[in-house]
């Protein structure tokens, strides 16, 4: 695998990229073509409902990611600017100490039957009575996702006392998953348990579905962040203090996570894969303790350096839906080089943590808002019409008297003679 440092690619042209790409095979022509080439509109009529036409967001790239001793140009769909960049830079600050290390992300999912109308403690006793049965009612040798080794193998009771004071009997079932997703594999395997679960305590199985809270599929990314890179020993510092504060304050640990959910949830769309499921496990999971908190934590290292350390469960596949079928899904997966779902959340968890990183970073420095600012400006010209080639230029003179905005753009376009493209 070539060296993901590509120092001023983000100067290059569209074109200019690509061919640097192929140049360094991790591209071949068909891989280009299918990034360039809009879905056939006959694919996304299979996708989704009522379908009238496609939706494009930009795939960019990140650089400069080593993770676990390997490089990795990291594929990301994203339309809000400064992501992208803001992942490389916090690779780039790791890539001196060794970059990211990443454990975890067992391929398990819960589906779960709620039984209700029924004495949930004698049911609960008359099912773990027979656990070992009603695994053997599932279990399926011929089925494809047990050739592949995958399949049910525990199951769970919990009773639950609702404020409508009913009692409320939770079966969990845990089950291998292998390198899907896995939502429609368990939810079949819900559906299949319960009018057994039925039968047995006389209960009405009135909810079977997975559980997006995925906490077997957690994963964990470390990672030490050079500080001078970052911009000195005080930023380290105050990035410590700033996680601290997302800790103490559900509001502003909101902000921080949606932070760490830029950059993951931008590689979990790139490869086709279920970008509100991966939210929806992420947000649950910083709850777990009684109230939201950081998925982070960071210390000072007795170098001066920060250490950061982001856990969170990333339920991703790289077989079934559209990680096979979309054409440009299929060639995110191959820029990564993943093969299984387990390589693919580790992936996206070290983005999370360099984006988290470089946002911290900008935020208790400069402001958020100049950093972004700076990228918004190039969006708001390209808006207001400006010629590519004059795109930067008018971006630089929004951002240097302070206001930015497509109305500013056109001002100042008219100051220098610029004729503005028409819709």
């Amino acid at each position: 695998m070539p060296t993901s440092r590509l120092p001023g690619f983000y100067k290059k042209s569209l074109d200019e990229r690509l061919e640097h790409l192929q140049s360094i095979e991790l591209l071949d022509d068909a891989t280009a073509k299918a990034l360039l080439n809009p879905v056939p509109i006959s694919l996304l009529d299979e996708f989704s409902e009522n379908v009238i036409g496609r939706f494009s967001l930009p795939l960019g790239l990140a650089t400069n990611f080593t993770i676990d001793e390997e490089d990795i140009f990291v594929p990301m769909a994203t339309e809000e600017s400064s992501v992208i960049a803001a992942a490389s830079h916090g690779a780039k600050a790791a890539r001196g100490h060794g970059g990211f290390t990443t454990t975890g992300a067992k391929p398990q999912m819960i589906a779960q039957v709620h039984l209700i109308d029924v004495d949930a403690y004698q049911a609960q006793a008359q099912i773990e009575a027979i656990s070992d049965e009603l695994l053997d009612l599932l279990h399926d040798p011929d089925g494809s996702m047990e050739k592949r080794g995958g399949g049910p193998h525990t199951l769970r009771t919990r009773v639950h006392h609702l404020s409508n004071e009913e009692e409320c009997l939770t079966v969990h079932i845990i089950a291998n998953v292998q390198d899907a997703m896995g939502a429609n594999y368990v939810n079949s395997l819900a559906e299949q348990l319960a009018p057994h679960l039925a039968e047995i305590t006389g209960g009405r199985p009135i909810l079977r579905i997975l559980s997006n809270l995925a906490t077997h599929r957690t994963v964990v990314a470390k990672a030490t962040f050079d500080a001078e890179t970052l911009g000195g020993a005080q930023i380290a510092h105050d990035i410590v203090t700033a996680n601290h504060i997302a800790n103490a304050d559900p509001h502003r640990a909101a902000t921080h996570n949606k932070g760490i959910l830029n950059g993951i949830t931008a590689v979990v769309l790139s490869t086709g894969n279920d970008t509100r499921a991966v939210e929806a496990a992420a947000h649950a999971y910083a709850a777990r303790k009684g109230q939201y908190r950081a998925l982070t934590e960071y210390h000072v290292t007795p170098e001066g350096d920060l250490q950061g350390r982001l856990e969170v469960p990333i339920p991703v596949g790289t077989v079934g839906g559209a990680t096979r079928s979309h054409p440009q899904a299929k060639a995110a997966l191959g820029i990564l080089g993943v093969k299984t779902a387990q390589r693919l959340s580790q992936v996206a968890a070290a983005v999370g943590l360099a984006q988290n990183v470089a946002a911290l970073r900008a935020l208790v420095a400069e402001g958020i808002q100049e950093v972004h600012m700076a990228l918004h400006a190039v969006n708001l010209a390209r808006e207001a019409g400006i010629p590519s080639e004059r795109v930067e230029e008018i971006a630089d003179a929004m951002v240097d008297m302070g206001t930015v905005s497509a109305s500013a753009a056109r001002r100042l376009a008219s100051q220098k003679g610029i004729d503005i493209e028409a819709d």
